[in-house]
């Protein structure tokens, strides 16, 4: 799995396979964070990231500088594999947090934000799914 930040955007925070199944008509989905920025590595007993720092300063959407990644890559083996399963996996890059449009907007606007919104998120992309049988 390899992914590269878009250059307009901000930096990578963390690299996951998704894997989706069906099991007596139920259907599963399990996510695993496969590689980290700045150094960290996925627990192995959670699958999951630490935190690498990022922050957004809500009164001007600023974040913090030189935390993530430019590209993130890895070569993963899912621990959980059963080769009697039909399985559909798909790699996400997940990046730095960032003000949502909505934020921007506020701070134009120099009015206080909407508790029901939230002030941030994660610009992500996928791969499209691989089907093992």
């Amino acid at each position: 799995a390899w992914a590269s930040a878009d250059p307009r955007g901000t930096a990578l925070q963390r690299l996951q396979i998704i894997k989706g199944w069906e099991k007596d008509g139920e259907t599963y989905e399990e996510v695993y964070d496969v590689a980290c920025s700045d150094g960290l590595i996925p627990d192995p007993d959670t699958y999951r990231c630490g935190d690498n720092g990022a922050r957004v300063d809500i009164s001007d959407c600023s974040i913090t500088e030189g935390v993530g990644a430019a590209e993130l890559k890895t070569v993963w083996q899912d621990p959980d594999y059963d080769p009697g399963s039909r399985a559909f996996y798909y790699v996400r890059a997940l990046e730095n947090p960032t003000c949502r449009w909505s934020t921007w907007d506020v701070i134009r606007a120099g009015v206080e934000p909407r508790p029901d919104l939230h002030t941030t998120l994660q610009e992500r992309v996928w791969s499209s799914p691989i089907w093992v049988r």
